[in-house]
């Protein structure tokens, strides 16, 4: 499938998903400077201060708010808001990545993120402990979730209500570096022509 939407422009409206620490958030970020749209990473939605979850509706509000938009890049896997969110895009990247590269990331965000008490969203930061020892470690999240996401994703896009999308599934971070350079290459040769 063609990467790009008609007449070789990106899509306006595009959800970045992928294993955490496949590197949606970087990748999206990226993403939206170039096209000129508002990017918004689910985690900040659904995280209130002290690693509390929104509660689902207010969660699902707050989507709901950033898709009124006519452009935006959000990136994200939480199941409590796709019904909301997917209807709403007009293209799904995916970032499937191979395990070890996976692991390889995430494994230095995280170390980063508790040596240097980063702030992630609401005034979190990843501790030590939560990160690496416990039963909500990040790592053994993403062990746990990587074969899920691979059956769950191709099934979910194979559903009629979500067979709008124009899924976009990057398997290296070598192939999401080359579609970036060609949104990058359609944007610059269409500055000004309006979202598809």
């Amino acid at each position: 499938m063609d990467p790009l939407a008609p007449e070789g422009r990106p899509g306006r409206r595009i959800v970045v998903v992928g294993t955490t620490g496949s590197g949606k958030t970087t990748f999206a970020r990226r993403l939206a400077a170039m096209l000129g749209c508002p990017h918004v990473e689910l985690d900040a939605l659904h995280w209130e201060p002290q690693w509390t979850p929104a509660p689902v509706e207010v969660f699902r509000h707050r989507v709901r708010e950033v898709t009124r938009a006519p452009c935006w890049v959000v990136d994200g896997n939480y199941s409590q808001v796709r019904e909301v969110l997917w209807p709403a895009a007009d293209t799904i990247v995916w970032l499937d990545y191979p395990l070890p590269v996976i692991l390889g990331r995430l494994l230095r965000r995280t170390a980063r993120r508790v040596l240097l008490r980063e702030e992630l969203w609401n005034g979190n930061r990843e501790g030590f402990l939560r990160s690496f020892l416990s039963r909500d470690s990040i790592l053994l999240w993403a062990l746990r979730s990587y074969r899920r996401r691979r059956r769950e994703y191709p099934a979910l896009l194979a559903r009629p209500e979500y067979r709008h999308l124009r899924v976009i599934r990057l398997r290296t971070p070598r192939e999401a570096e080359a579609w970036l350079r060609g949104v990058a290459a359609a944007v610059q040769a269409s500055p000004h022509l309006p979202a598809p």
